[in-house]
């Protein structure tokens, strides 16, 4: 089978930064003090078993930490996770993407400048509830559905989670723009790389009979591409890895399409193209 890796996949610097961070706090790490990561360091299962079997301990909470290292993943967390942790005396290495502090940074400077922030993303992903730990009032709008959320006559700082499409983007801005406002402050927090794989992945899905993204069910930015893949090829699939392809899939299809998450290491990349090209629907 023929087979088309997009121009801009896998890996961004984010996430290479949050795995070199963990990899060498696990290889400075000295028995029997464990090294933490509050929440997966980031959303992909693969990498996360892999970094477990060489000592990082994921939890979900600050209270089943209570001593060691910790490692605040890409995601980031809010000040007042970062206040618990520091006042139980735990050493702290933060693996925030610099594009998500940023986006911590905005709202913040917005809420002080008199603005009531609101972002445009998913309420329950650690992006935003990072993001939104840092105000003090702040709404989350994923769609259209969610504007009612926003005061009938307020003065809206507006930021976006990073890994949100564009076109998400400028939609969600008309329909707010048509709203009861008094003053609207935009400021563009969506990550560069994102958008790029957005856009290598849909010039790349137009021009296959099936198409695969590859990355964690949880990613955020891996569903994102999967999503606007399907717009425009409905033969489209995400998968974590190969062991999760159904090979039915690919009888009849002669060119395959494949792009990844920032958050999908290249070895799942690699072992899933080569498995692809090995395939003859034949026998």
């Amino acid at each position: 089978m023929k087979v088309l890796v997009a121009e801009k996949c896998g890996f961004c610097p984010g996430v290479r930064n949050a795995i070199h961070t963990a990899q060498k706090v696990l290889a400075q790490a000295h028995s029997p003090k464990p090294v933490y990561c509050l929440g997966p360091i980031i959303h992909n299962e693969d990498v996360v078993e892999r970094l477990a079997g060489t000592g990082l301990r994921t939890v979900a909470a600050v209270d089943e930490i209570d001593a060691g290292t910790v490692l605040i993943r890409s995601h980031g967390v809010a000040p007042r996770a970062l206040e618990r942790l520091r006042s139980k005396g735990l050493q702290i290495v933060d693996a925030t993407c610099v594009l998500v502090k940023r986006v911590q940074q905005v709202a913040q400077q917005l809420e002080e400048e008199g603005y009531e922030v609101v972002i445009i993303g998913e309420e329950n992903h650690p992006e935003v509830q990072g993001v939104m730990g840092c105000v003090r009032n702040g709404v989350v709008v994923a769609d259209e559905g969610d504007l009612h959320k926003l005061p009938s006559d307020g003065k809206l700082g507006i930021v976006c989670q990073t890994t949100q499409s564009p076109d998400h983007l400028g939609r969600m801005l008309g329909a707010i723009g048509q709203g009861g406002f008094r003053e609207l402050k935009v400021i563009n927090t969506l990550c560069k790389e994102a958008v790029k794989r957005q856009e290598s992945a849909i010039a790349l899905c137009q021009k296959v009979d099936v198409m695969f993204v590859l990355g964690g069910l949880h990613s955020a930015n891996t569903r994102r591409l999967a999503e606007l893949c399907k717009n425009h090829n409905r033969e489209t699939f995400h998968l974590q890895n190969w062991e999760e392809l159904d090979k039915n899939i690919l009888i009849g299809k002669k060119i395959a399409g494949v792009t990844a998450g920032a958050s999908t290491p290249n070895w799942v990349i690699d072992e899933f193209v080569k498995h692809l090209e090995a395939f003859d629907d034949k026998g």
